[in-house]
């Protein structure tokens, strides 16, 4: 038997480039279906053990999926923002804590978070370094972003401009980092969280001035008499917020109206949670409450339905391969009608000469297994790591 593997061993190593094609077309073939379930099943379990976390979420009428995406794993929002009222609407019927959830901006490609430290505790976050935020213009960074930022405590991002023509609204905000989080393996880690009214500092809805009443700021100063002092533009905001100019930061309006994206409702308990639900489920409102856990669901369950199809065509796909690879075979052995009569006039029986062409057969097959089986192991490693970065 050992003679046998040998000889079969030797041709398919002469014929390398034979057995390559054949050992990776099948090896493919194996891999497809076994990764894809691999894959649409940790897909599934991070997507549900997220939404098993958030148990309600409030935002504008409209797409339950964007809502649920946007809030869940900080995408850009597409939906419409609601008023802080919402917030306080949550919190005075007395059946869930709300966090409020700000994201309209990025900060070097990471999502920034306006929220309150509750929604830190709500997450269970520890911190690797440093401290939370306490006061304008601090910001706290998950761990993926601070790698991916190089930054830490002590140093400083910037915000990024809602556009390039916005002029009147929106500016950077150049922030304090004071605390990066431990890695946590969820979108957290990608975000950078600030306070909510951090966030609307950086929306234009609150500025400060700088004392131009001080002779030291001359740059600032178009004229300056006994009764008044004319400033120019560049004194029309901070970009940074700092102890000397944090006490000229004020907001203009009622913050009842300022905007958020969505609302983070934790319910004390069951019955909470039902209560607070029918408050929104009369429908034709601005705003919407919505069950991650059933978006999710219904996510999952879309998910499955393409790898089910996609099962199909690998199914259609692999008959395909198996006819080409024994088209492939059979066309080499009628090629090789010399070479096997030669191995017949010195003494191979016809039963030898089977045994390595069916051995052949088995090492290009069980090479291909084995190949398959390890891609598919390696997918069920770090597949979730791989999605875990993409954001899923």
């Amino acid at each position: 038997m050992r003679d046998v593997l040998y000889l079969a061993w030797r041709y398919l190593r002469y014929n390398r480039g034979k057995t390559a094609v054949l050992v990776a077309s099948i090896s493919l073939i194996l891999f497809l279906p076994a990764g894809l379930h691999v894959v649409v099943r940790e897909a599934s379990r991070s997507l549900t053990a997220r939404a098993d976390t958030t148990p309600l979420l409030v935002g504008a009428a409209g797409s339950a999926v964007d809502l649920t995406l946007a809030s869940l794993y900080f995408r850009e929002p597409s939906l419409a923002t609601i008023p802080y009222a919402e917030v306080e609407g949550v919190a005075a019927s007395g059946l869930a804590t709300a966090i409020p959830l700000h994201l309209r901006y990025e900060a070097g490609g990471h999502r920034i978070v306006g929220t309150t430290t509750d929604y830190l505790d709500f997450r269970s976050f520890e911190l690797a370094s440093g401290r939370s935020f306490a006061i304008l213009g601090e910001c706290v960074l998950g761990a993926r972003a601070a790698r991916s930022l190089g930054v830490g405590p002590g140093d400083h991002v910037l915000s990024t401009p809602a556009g390039a023509f916005d002029v009147a609204g929106s500016f950077p905000l150049k922030m304090a980092v004071v605390g990066v989080l431990a890695p946590t393996g969820t979108p957290d880690d990608e975000a950078v969280f600030v306070d909510l009214k951090t966030a609307w500092v950086i929306a234009g809805l609150a500025h400060g001035h700088r004392d131009v009443t001080d002779p030291a700021e001359v740059d600032g100063v178009l004229a300056r008499d006994e009764r008044n002092v004319v400033a120019n533009a560049s004194v029309l905001s901070h970009t940074e917020i700092t102890p000397d100019n944090i006490d000229s930061f004020h907001f203009h309006g009622d913050p009842a109206g300022f905007p958020i994206d969505a609302v983070v409702a934790v319910p004390h308990d069951r019955k909470s949670g039902v209560m607070l639900r029918g408050r929104y489920a009369g429908g034709g409102e601005a705003v919407q409450m919505v069950v991650p856990r059933r978006v999710v669901d219904e996510l999952v369950e879309t998910m499955f339905s393409v790898r089910d199809a996609v099962m199909v065509v690998t199914i259609g796909l692999a008959l395909a391969t198996i006819a080409t690879a024994v088209l492939v075979f059979a066309l080499s052995i009628r090629l090789r009608r010399r070479e096997l009569e030669t191995m017949r006039r010195i003494g191979a029986s016809r039963g030898r000469m089977r045994a390595i062409l069916a051995a052949e057969v088995l090492l290009v097959v069980v090479t291909a297994v084995i190949l398959a089986a390890g891609a598919t192991a390696a997918v069920s490693r770090f597949g979730g790591i791989v999605l875990g970065l993409l954001g899923t």
